[in-house]
């Protein structure tokens, strides 16, 4: 597979595991660091640009849900920490199952896009570059 089509499919599973679809985004970017030689910099900035656009998608879901009752116990903690904690809240968006409804309920409250933006941007790319250098230091 050429490595522009391997980059692609970083993006696409990082897009979907920051939607409400399942995804594994982690798995792929150590995939990728391990089987093929990109420079770590390039892939940590496909896998957050794609991770931050699926987060800003859910976001742009709670801007059109203006009557959303978050029915499950986790949508409504996410609810509550959003209007507790405003925008440092969603430097936890990059956690698994709890960081999608917390995107979502930024859009819905109509928390401002730019911040979110930058919040989420910066919470993800956190992760990933944990993720790599965790990666490089175990495998020496």
């Amino acid at each position: 597979m050429d490595d522009w089509m391997l980059l692609a499919t970083l993006f696409a599973t990082s897009f979907l595991s920051a939607t409400l679809l399942p995804g594994g985004s982690e798995a792929n970017l150590v995939y990728l660091l391990t089987q093929h030689s990109f420079v770590d910099g390039i892939a940590v900035a496909i896998a957050t640009v794609g991770n931050t656009l699926g987060g800003m998608t859910n976001y742009a879901i709670g801007r059109w849900l203006p009557d959303y009752q978050p029915r499950q116990s986790w949508h409504r903690r996410a609810l509550a920490g959003l209007q507790r904690y405003g925008y440092a809240a969603l430097l936890l968006s990059w956690v698994p199952i709890m960081g999608d409804p917390l995107c979502v309920v930024a859009g819905w409250l109509r928390l401002r896009q730019s911040w979110c933006w930058l919040i989420i941007f910066v919470a993800k790319a956190s992760r990933y570059l944990v993720i790599v250098i965790s990666f490089r230091w175990v495998a020496g």
